[in-house]
């Protein structure tokens, strides 16, 4: 199988975007702009920026405290390449964030007549990366987050500090997770601070490091293995030999595995399906080895699956048909021989976290097919058991309803499908077809399944078990009883009335059959 994927793996870079004779070359294109030799700040933020300034030399002169505010991490990077950033992180010399906001506000409010929202205090939380207690206030509009300089010691078996202290701008640049996140922009010299000399360099070459040796900032946090791959990922950048080699350690999977919540690892892998680039994110994953680190199947749940996981790649190639799908109309990208019909890409359009659960579902094809019973004997797709307890994901962004949803129409109503069936022929098609869309499995819009995006993950999947769109006729094919199938739906006008409402079970009730019949 493994063979097989690679072979399939190697046609999709060669053949898959087909159209005209020209053939794409899949190559990763660099997503963020250049970046920009200063920082443009808007309005809101050049005053804040003169305020904090103000006070620190407020409390120099009224209360002798010695003080300096630095933006850093995310505004800095994201203004740096020309995007705006309504979150702003503060650090601290030499003071906690809750009595210097507390006293900034009070400064507001006696001195400027500036009335600023209430001050919230954040208490630290080790198992969500939250190492020191954070004040948050709002002004401006602007969400600002407040808290010191800090340096951080960390035992060898734990990713909780076991010592956090005041820090150096310096020592708290290298605690960080990769050098694109460690620059810091100085609010009274209003100018950037590169204090690991290579974060700015590597901003512009589209370079993913890590401040220290990888092996010390993984050891540090596992979980900061799979923030590299979000951010190379999002900005298409790439990652340095060191950091691949770190991330393909054994104790640092080992880790990973262990001795991170599944619910950091879930939040971190729902960030890149809503990226611009998830598909980049799962290449990522199964470059670094690190697919079953991160889509857990518990043992007890595993043991008694109907049958094993298939091979990681087979992620990859069913996240790759889906991109070139949801391209189609992109002017850098090449097309598919067969272009898929535009009301199965309707939904994705309309509703933005359709385009995350696909990618997802996607990433979850080694899962295809195989289920597994409860205490109580009842039936899931194992791909449940990866969202509900492998992933922690609930039912954010409806994941949980609606995949095992999608995997269930793709395997069990959908597959093969054709309009020369004959369960469409009786009692009629118009009836037979209004049904299947009627299955809660394949439309329930209120729990995140639309019928579009079900007969689209549908032809995925069967593309998949095709060998690709590699795989000619026999792929040029599936994709038109696609469009035939989607096209007859618009022409008995079923896609319309699919969301009306009704009193009775319609799949048993005499009264909408007759309302399939006649409505038009």
């Amino acid at each position: 199988m493994l063979l097989r994927c690679s072979y399939l793996l190697e046609r999709l870079h060669t053949v898959l975007f087909v159209r005209g004779g020209a053939v794409s070359n899949m190559s990763l294109k660099r997503l963020a702009p250049e970046i920009r030799q200063q920082i443009h700040l808007t309005e809101a933020e050049d005053q804040l920026c003169t305020l904090l300034d103000e006070f620190t030399c407020h409390l120099e002169k009224e209360q002798d405290i010695r003080t300096t505010c630095r933006i850093s991490g995310g505004w800095v990077r994201d203004k740096l390449l020309g995007q705006d950033s309504n979150d702003i992180d503060i650090c601290l010399s030499h003071m906690m964030g809750v009595p210097f906001v507390e006293q900034f506000v009070a400064y507001l409010s006696e001195n400027k007549r500036i009335p600023v929202n209430k001050v919230a205090k954040i208490e630290s939380n080790p198992d969500q990366s939250k190492h020191l207690e954070t004040a948050r206030t709002t002004l401006f509009d602007i969400e600002l987050d407040f808290v010191n300089l800090r340096s951080e010691a960390y035992a060898e078996h734990s990713r909780i500090p076991t010592e956090v202290k005041f820090g150096t701008p310096l020592e708290d640049a290298l605690r960080r997770d990769i050098t694109i996140n460690s620059l810091f922009y100085n609010v009274h010299t209003r100018s950037v601070e590169d204090l690991t000399e290579k974060g700015l360099d590597d901003l512009r070459n589209g370079v993913v490091r890590t401040p220290l040796p990888p092996l010390e900032t993984f050891r540090d946090d596992p979980l900061r293995v799979i923030r590299c791959i979000r951010f190379a990922s999002r900005f298409g950048f790439e990652m340095t030999p060191e950091l691949r080699d770190a991330a393909r350690d054994d104790s640092i999977q080992e880790a990973l595995a262990s001795k991170i919540s599944r619910e950091r690892i879930g939040e971190e892998l729902d960030k890149m399906m809503k990226s611009v680039q998830p598909l980049r994110a799962v290449q990522l994953i199964n470059e670094l080895s690190l697919y079953h680190c991160i889509f857990h199947v518990p043992d007890n749940i595993l043991v008694v699956a109907s049958s094993t996981p298939s091979s990681p790649e087979t992620s990859i190639i069913a996240c790759t048909i889906l991109d070139n799908i949801l391209s189609t109309g992109s002017p850098s990208t090449s097309q598919p021989a067969v272009p898929v019909h535009p009301t199965l890409l309707s939904y994705v359009s309309r509703d933005p976290g359709t385009k995350a659960r696909l990618f997802l579902a996607a990433s979850f094809f080694p899962f295809y097919g195989i289920t597994y019973k409860d205490q109580k004997q009842k039936k899931h797709y194992l791909v449940e058991a990866v969202i509900r307890e492998g992933l922690k994901l609930g039912n954010k962004n409806y994941y949980l309803d609606a995949i095992p949803a999608l995997y269930g129409a793709a395997s069990e109503l959908i597959v093969g499908l054709s309009l020369n069936q004959d369960r469409f022929k009786n009692p009629s098609e118009r009836v037979s077809l209004g049904l299947l869309l009627r299955n809660p499995k394949i439309h329930k819009s209120h729990s995140g399944t639309h019928w579009t995006s079900s007969l689209l993950f549908s032809l995925v999947c069967e593309l998949v078990r095709l060998g690709g769109l590699s795989n000619g006729e026999a792929a040029k094919e599936c994709v038109e009883r696609y469009n035939t199938f989607t096209m007859r739906i618009g022409e008995l006008g079923l896609g319309d009335i699919v969301d009306a409402k009704h009193l009775l079970d319609v799949s048993k009730s005499p009264g909408f059959v007759h309302i399939l019949k006649h409505c038009h």
